[in-house]
This record gives structure tokens, sequence and C-alpha cells, in this order.
């Protein structure tokens, strides 16, 4: 975004900025993030979206070695809801990335079958994505954060229709840097525990329905704990509004 101040030179103005906070009614830099994050991510709702066919087809699939209804399942769910979106005219990309999600584990699955893989082997190949995704996602975010553009910034910028205007406020760069580090957590854990599982169910340190039985209660169940955990961190950071916004640095 650009603007030209009362010297007639052109100057440029970053979205996340006083005026933009004016213009939801914000005074900090904490609560314009909240804005923009809730936004970014979808709120709840999103989440949900994103997450429980997924766990519809691992809960219907592991028990029953039944693909095809783990699949009807799953895809009935995603569906249900792609349909709400559509019909309330609202963003259908959180539904979207639940079936990218199943797609690419029953690519693996098939993978592993093509290969003569037993019903405890492929649900073992079921897995692999989601770890080798966590892993990308740790080395991406945690990067992003060391070279000091967060990954986070660039998820508000989009949402503001400014991708990089963001990194021109110092407060917002520090606090995005903050959220990306407690938004990577729960991924970098689940990769430290469930990968070394996955690679000791593969080459039958133990066995594949072990190991499946393990990495599937460590999802459901820790890694939801550490999500909670992970959420309530970023709320604790954006609820104490403790950061003025800022006027534009070379505003007149």
């Amino acid at each position: 975004m650009s603007g030209v101040d009362e010297s007639g030179e052109h100057h440029h103005e970053h979205t996340l900025s006083r005026t933009a906070g004016q213009e939801i009614g914000v005074a900090t830099v904490e609560a314009l993030v909240r804005h923009q994050l809730a936004a970014a991510l979808g709120g709840r709702r999103g989440m949900v979206e994103a997450a429980v066919p997924g766990l519809i087809f691992t809960a219907v699939w592991l028990p029953t070695d039944n693909l095809r209804w783990a699949l009807i399942a799953s895809l009935g769910v995603a569906g249900v809801a792609l349909v709400l979106r559509l019909a309330q005219r609202s963003s259908v990309q959180y539904v979207f990335n639940a079936i990218f999600g199943i797609g690419i584990g029953w690519v693996f699955v098939q993978w592993a079958e093509s290969s003569g893989a037993t019903e405890d082997e492929k649900k073992l190949a079921f897995f692999l994505p989601g770890i080798l995704i966590s892993l990308a996602y740790t080395v991406v975010l945690g990067g992003s954060c060391l070279v000091g553009w967060p990954a986070l910034g660039f998820m508000l910028g989009a949402v503001a229709e400014d991708p990089v205007g963001w990194h021109d406020n110092p407060q917002v760069v520090q606090l995005c840097n903050r959220l990306t580090w407690v938004m990577l957590l729960p991924g970098a854990i689940g990769v430290l525990i469930q990968g070394p599982i996955w690679l000791m169910g593969d080459r039958g340190t133990i066995s594949a329905d072990l190991a499946v039985t393990l990495i599937f209660a460590l999802r459901t169940v820790l890694g939801w704990i550490l999500r909670i955990a992970s959420w309530s961190a970023m709320i604790w950071l954006l609820a104490r509004n403790a950061t003025p916004l800022e006027p534009e640095p070379d505003a007149a």
C-alpha cells in the first residue's frame, strides 16, 4: 500500500499500522494481529473443518480395515461442510485442506499396497505424509523466524492484501516472531516423537500394528493437547494488548 505525504513524495504504508487499527477499531498491535489471525486461520470453524474429516477417516479405517467406508465417512463429512460453505458463500479452503490431507494419505496407502504391504504396513504408510509435512512445516516456520521474516506475518499480510507491508512495523515483526515459534511447537514435538516410532515400525524393530497404534494415540491425544496449549499461549500473547500501534514511520 502506498501514499503521498504533504511534500508530494510517495511513501510505503504498511497495513498493520495505527491507520489499519483505526479502520477496525483497535489500538494495539496484539488486537490488530488477533483480528487478522482470526481471518487467516478461519476461526474455530476453519480449524474444525480442517481436522475432523481426517480424524474420522483414521477412526473408521484403523479398527475396521475398510478403506472404502473410511473414505465415504470422512469425505461425507467434508462434503457437508463444503456445501454449507458454498451456500454461505464463504471460504472453502479449510475443507479442501482436509480433503488434501486425506487424499495424499490415500496415495501413500496405494503405493504401499502396490509394493505388497500388509494391512498394518498400509496403515503405517498412511501416517508418513503427515509426519513429513509436519517436518517441512517446522523447518520452514523456524527458518522464517531465524531470518527475521516470521511466516505468520505473511499470513497476516495476505489477509490485509499487502504480503510484505507488515515487515515495516518492528512491533508486528516481533510479535509475529513469537507467535510463529509457539505455532510450530506442536508439529515439531510430534515429529520428534512420531518419527522414531514410524521408523521402528517400518524397520521391524517394533510391529507395524504397535507403531500405528502409538502414532494414532499420539496424534489424537497428545497432538490435541499440544495444539490447545499452543493456542492458549498464542491467545495469552494476543490478549495482553501491551503494545500500542505506532503511526506510519515515514508519514508526514
